[in-house]
This record gives structure tokens, sequence and C-alpha cells, in this order.
């Protein structure tokens, strides 16, 4: 069911900080309440982009069976659908996918072979992508394959995070396209452009990392732009406070919200926070705690952060497909 009072407030103009530098539009984020393989596809076609080339589907292919990944039955009609190659990229932290031989036979234990060629686009090294911002280190180290494709759906499961307090598609467009060791140079905030150091304490603590986070997204944004374009989707499923990298994750208080896309990530992030931070809890249908891991991570500052360098807008208008569907 749609949450009333977030259509209320989404429906009229949503949140923004007037931090970027020049004025923006707000920014058009179509929602849907249903979570199945169809209205994953159709929210993708409202965004009115046809994909053009070799077509990148990013996502997360789990930690392990027990993660809430977004599952191959859930996506394989919107992949078959723009003949899309399933991408991912090495972990930093030692665990099922961290080098490639690992990794590839997670990929086949979670089922995405079955659905798609997956490229785990570090399996032979980074390349480099430059930083617009520049505050903490002037190339982004990417998955050397990223260079093989044209065009990019950002697919991210929108949940809690252990060290970002949450991930959205800004988070998967980072640490998530991001190789092993451009992992720990975002992880560190420059710092260290090395796997094994990933969890060194950042540059400028917790806000550089979050901030090489958005400055990241923002290099795999430019370079797409610059080919034949990348779109942007939300699935607000299984929210635990866990992210897909954990193997155990919590269980989820939440109850499932719906899908939104966007050509904007930073509106997308923000639409998707603003659903949980304005949710009525009730008995098992609790955002608490959620809110409190996003809150003791200060989550919230990378969509802030996003938005000052210009990745995108934190304002936006909702389009709500379920409405249009009812008439």
């Amino acid at each position: 069911m749609i949450r009333k009072t977030f259509v209320a407030l989404a429906l009229s103009l949503a949140l923004g900080s007037g931090m970027a530098q020049t004025v923006q539009e707000p920014a058009k984020v179509y929602f849907t309440s249903e979570i199945t393989p169809e209205s994953l596809l159709d929210i993708f076609k409202s965004l009115g982009v046809k994909p053009e080339g070799n077509v990148a589907v990013k996502i997360s292919t789990g930690e392990s069976e027990e993660s809430n990944h977004l599952r191959p039955e859930l996506i394989a009609p919107l992949v078959k659908e723009v003949k899309g190659t399933i991408v991912e990229c090495n972990t930093a932290y030692k665990g099922n996918r961290s080098d490639t031989e690992s990794h590839r036979r997670a990929i086949e234990q979670r089922g995405y072979g079955k659905i798609a060629v997956v490229d785990i686009m570090d399996a032979e090294g980074s390349m480099p992508l430059p930083m617009q911002d520049t505050t903490y280190f002037a190339d982004n180290l990417v998955g050397k394959n990223l260079a093989n494709y044209d065009f990019m759906i950002n697919l991210a499961h929108f949940k809690g995070h252990a060290m970002g307090g949450f991930g959205g598609v800004i988070k998967n467009q980072s640490i998530g396209v991001a190789s092993a060791d451009g992992k720990g140079l975002i992880h560190t905030a420059g710092l260290f452009a090395d796997a094994s150091k990933a969890f060194n304490k950042p540059k400028n603590g917790q806000d550089g990392f979050l901030e090489s986070m958005a400055g990241a997204a923002q290099s795999v944004h430019n370079y797409f732009k610059g080919k034949k374009g990348i779109v942007y989707i939300n699935v607000m499923n299984n929210m635990s406070v866990d992210c897909d990298c954990n193997g155990h994750p919590d269980k989820p208080m939440l109850k499932d919200m719906g899908i939104l896309a966007s050509l904007d990530p930073v509106a997308l992030d923000q639409a998707c926070l603003d659903m949980v931070f304005n949710h009525t809890s009730a008995e098992g249908d609790d955002s608490a705690p959620l809110i409190e891991r996003i809150n003791t991570r200060h989550g919230t500052h990378t969509v802030d952060y996003a938005e000052k360098i210009g990745l995108g807008t934190k304002k936006y208008v909702i389009v709500n497909l379920d409405s249009k569907s009812a008439k």
C-alpha cells in the first residue's frame, strides 16, 4: 500500500537545500508500489530513454544467499529487454567476492549466470575516471571493463549500510563501480588506492568517506553522459539496516515500499530517504532502526554533498504510476 503521508508530501515539491551552484528545476522521480518483474520493466520504460550500444546493468550480487540482493527472477525481464550485461566489481573486504574466482562462483550460485552474461569489471584491474570534484583525489579507479559499455542502468537495492548509513544508487555507482583498489581510495578519502587498506581511517573522517562516494558517483555519471547515457532505479524491498555485502544481515523491520526511478541520482536517493524518514511506523512496520542506522553514520550528508558538487538536485516531484494505472 502506498504510504499516504509520503504521497501527500511528495506530490508537492519535495525537500531541497539550495546548495547547488545553479538553480535547477525539480527532477522527476517515478514511483510504483508494485515490486514485480513487470513493474520494474514498466518503471524503466517510463523514463523514456532507449538504451543504445552495449548496456551495463549494475547490481550487487550479494555476499551470500541470505543477503537481501535483488534476485535474478525480479530483474531478468528488464535485463533481457535491454540486452544487458550484468556488471560488478570485486570487494575490498575479504569474503565470498573478494577475488574474481570466488566472485564468479558466487554469481553462479545466486543464479545470475542463468539470465545474462555477468562481467566482473575489475578482473583485469582498474581504469581512471577524472573527478569533477577533486577535493580528495583526481581520478576515480573503476573496473577496467567499464570502457566496454555505452549505457548504464544503475539498478540498486535501497537499504541500510554499516559504513555509509544507507545504500542507494549513489553508493551502487561509487563503491559498486570502483575496482577493489578504487574502493580503498573512496573508503579512505584519497589516502590509499589499495584494497588491503580500504578500512583505514579516512581523510576528514566519516564525512570525507561520504563526500568521496558522492564525487566518485559523479565521475561515473559524467562518463556515461558523455557516451549514450545512464538511468537510475532504487528497489525499496527487504530494507535491513545491513547492506547486501553482509552475509548475515539483520531482519528487515520495515515493510517493502516500492520501486522508484529517475534520471537524477540525487533526487532519487533523496526521495527514498524521505519515504523512510516520513514513514509512520506501526507494529511490524518500523522505520526507526533504519533511520537510526542512517543518522548514526551521518548518511544523509552523501546526498547533501552530491547536490553541492552538482551531481543532481534534492528537489523532485513524484510521478505516481499507480495513480496512472488506476485511471
